[in-house]
């Protein structure tokens, strides 16, 4: 796969200061601690149907899924680290961290699965994401390997979980969405 430059500024400036207009769009939206949305959501703001949409969505696989917070998190940070979105794994390295992974852990998703000793499900979990960012499927043995200890429901949220971070990690390269202040970027290793 060819790789592309990311964009070392924004192609479409977040909005910083919304007007009423875009109120009901970025309610319950994240903010910096300035007050000011988090540049995914201020860049999205140019679009407010979208936007609403977006974290109806979002909101609902990060605050209400079936998933073991932990496991969706190492689920959205192995898919930003494959996506090569550096602002999705800073945002998710700090919700990852509320969640129950530690630094190792995290800065071990941004190389070869082998060289962490992850547990059986953690691994098996690492292996769906590289196997469907990379071929846009799971194949069979790493689907039994994750099935084991997930329900139906699970299995697809799991699955969905990784495609709609995928999805928000090439949004997020393609407009050159910016970290936002205090935001990591890819861990020291």
């Amino acid at each position: 796969m060819a790789s592309i430059e990311r964009p070392h500024s924004p192609r479409i400036a977040p909005v910083t200061h919304p007007g009423p207009d875009l109120a009901e769009a970025l309610a319950g939206t994240l903010v910096g601690p300035s007050g000011v949305p988090l540049n995914i959501f201020g860049t999205l703001a140019h679009h407010p149907a979208l936007l609403a949409r977006f974290n109806r969505f979002g909101g609902y696989l990060l605050n209400k899924g079936l998933l073991d917070p932990r496991e969706r998190e190492l689920v959205i940070l192995r898919v930003g680290w494959n996506c090569r979105s550096v602002y999705e794994f800073g945002q998710h390295t700090v919700i990852g961290g509320r969640e129950g992974l530690t630094d190792a852990e995290i800065a071990a998703l941004t190389g070869p699965a082998g060289r962490h000793p992850w547990s059986a499900g953690d691994r098996a979990l690492i292996d769906l994401c590289d196997e469907l960012c990379d071929a846009d499927c799971v194949s069979d043995g790493t689907y039994a390997r994750v099935a084991l200890t997930h329900s139906d429901a699970q299995m697809l949220e799991v699955v969905v979980v990784a495609g709609f971070y995928r999805l928000v990690s090439g949004f997020l390269n393609t407009f050159g969405v910016q970290l936002d202040p205090g935001v990591p970027g890819w861990p020291e290793i």
